[in-house]
C-alpha cells in the first residue's frame, strides 16, 4: 500500500510517501525561518506559512517518489497534538485530497508518530520497549507494549526538554531554534563546570521538570552580570546540556529497569542531539539492552513517521471520516475514527 503522510503540527510543513509501511520513497520538509525573528513559533505566522506551502510540498513528495496522485492508496495526517491552526491546514488538505481520490483518510497522533520513528529505523526491534519522546513541545516516557498499545509512564510537568533549550538559548542571545546552536557551542566544554539542578530525581518517578533548570541558568547569568564569554561560555552550555541529557537518560534507564524491557528507543526533535544519542547508547549498552536511535531525519517532524502510523492503523481497520477533528491536546484521541482501537 502506498500511503501519503502529512504533518503540519508546528512550524514544519512535511509530506512523505511510504510503501508497505517500511519503504520511504520520498520525504520533503519545509522549515519556517520566519520564527527566528521572534525567538519562538508564532502560531498565526505558522498557519499562514502552511497554507502557502502544503500543496507544493505534497506535490514535490509525490514527484520525488516518481508517482502520481492517482497512485496514492491512503492519506495519513497529524490531527493531534499541536497548534490547532496549523493542524487544521494539514487536516483540511488531507480531507480534500482523500475525498477527491476516493481513498481512506487516517488521523494520526503526533506522539505516536515519534514513537514509530524507531520502528522505521529498525522494523525488527524487540518489544516491549521504553521509548523516550523528547521534543520542543513534549517530553514523555512511553512503555511500548506493542505497536498501538502504549502506557505513558511519565511526562514533563512544565517545560519540555526542547523548550528548555530554546528558552535558555533566547536568554543567552542565541538564534531560534537554539538546540542545534547549543550543541555546537558546547563541544569541548566541561559538563561539570557548573552545577545545574536535575529536578524530580527520585527513583520510580518518571516525570520531568525543566523550569527550575531554566531559572538556575538565568540566576547564574544575573550573578555574573551577563552571559559568560570564551571557554567559560562553552563550559556553561556544556553543563546546561548535560543537566538536560542526564535527567532524560537516567529516567529512561530507570523506566527500562522497572519495566524489565529488552529495548530502549528515542524519538522527537531533541533525539537529534548528539550528546543525548551517545549517552543513551552508552547507558543501554552497560545495562545489556538493545538501543534504537533513529536517523536524525526521522526524529524531527516529518511525514514518513505519520504515514507509518497511518499504515499500522489501516492494517487494523481503523480509518477516519471527513468529520476528523484536530486538537491541541491528546484528549479525545479517537474522535473521528471508525473501527476498533
Amino acid at each position: 500500500m502506498l500511503v501519503l503522510g502529512i504533518d503540519t503540527s508546528c512550524d514544519e510543513t512535511a509530506a512523505a510517501l511510504l510503501l508497505d509501511g517500511r519503504d520511504i520513497l520520498s520525504s520533503v520538509v519545509a522549515s519556517q525561518a520566519i520564527h527566528a525573528e521572534f525567538g519562538g513559533v508564532v502560531p498565526e505566522h505558522a498557519s499562514r506559512a502552511h497554507i502557502r506551502l502544503i500543496a507544493p510540498i505534497v506535490e514535490k513528495a509525490i514527484e520525488d517518489a516518481g508517482k502520481e496522485a492517482s497512485d496514492l492508496e491512503a492519506v495519513a495526517v497529524t490531527s493531534r497534538p499541536g497548534l490547532v491552526g496549523c493542524l487544521l491546514v494539514g487536516a483540511s488538505y488531507a480531507k480534500a485530497l482523500a475525498y477527491s481520490l476516493g481513498i481512506p483518510l487516517v488521523g494520526v497522533d503526533h506522539i505516536e508518530a515519534h514513537v514509530f520513528a524507531a520502528r522505521l529505523e529498525r522494523p525488527e526491534m524487540r518489544l516491549p520497549a521504553i521509548c523516550l519522546v523528547a521534543s520542543g513541545g513534549h517530553t514523555e516516557l512511553i512503555l511500548v507494549k506493542d505497536w498501538g498499545r502504549y502506557t505513558t509512564l511519565g511526562r514533563t510537568r512544565d517545560d519540555a526538554s526542547g523548550e528548555a533549550f530554546d528558552k535558555v538559548g533566547k536568554l543567552l542571545g542565541l538564534d531560534y531554534p537554539a538546540g542545534p546552536a547549543i550543541e555546537k557551542l558546547a563541544r569541548g566544554g566541561n559538563p561539570k563546570a557548573f552545577d545545574f539542578p536535575r529536578a524530580m530525581m527520585q527513583r520510580g518517578n518518571f516525570d520531568f521538570s525543566f523550569s527550575g533548570l531554566k531559572t538556575a541558568v538565568r540566576y547564574a547569568v544575573e550573578d555574573r552580570g551577563g552571559r559568560p564569554e570564551g571557554q567559560e561560555f562553552t563550559d556553561f552550555l556544556a553543563s546546561f546540556q548535560e543537566a538536560v541529557v542526564d535527567a532524560l537518560v537516567t529516567k529512561t534507564m530507570w523506566a527500562a529497569a522497572e519495566a524489565g524491557v529488552p529495548t530502549v528507543a528515542l524519538g522527537g526533535g531533541v533525539a537529534a542531539n548528539t550528546h543525548l544519542r551517545e549517552r543513551l547508547t552508552e547507558a543501554a549498552e552497560r545495562a545489556g539492552l538493545d538501543v534504537v536511535i533513529p536517523a536524525r531525519s526521522l526524529c524531527t517532524d516529518n511525514g514518513a513517521v505519520v504515514a507509518a502510523v497511518g499504515q499500522a492503523l489501516l492494517d487494523r481497520g481503523i480509518t477516519s471520516g471527513l468529520d476528523l477533528d484536530v486538537s491541541a491536546s491528546r484528549e479525545d484521541a479517537r474522535a473521528g475514527r471508525e473501527g476498533t482501537a
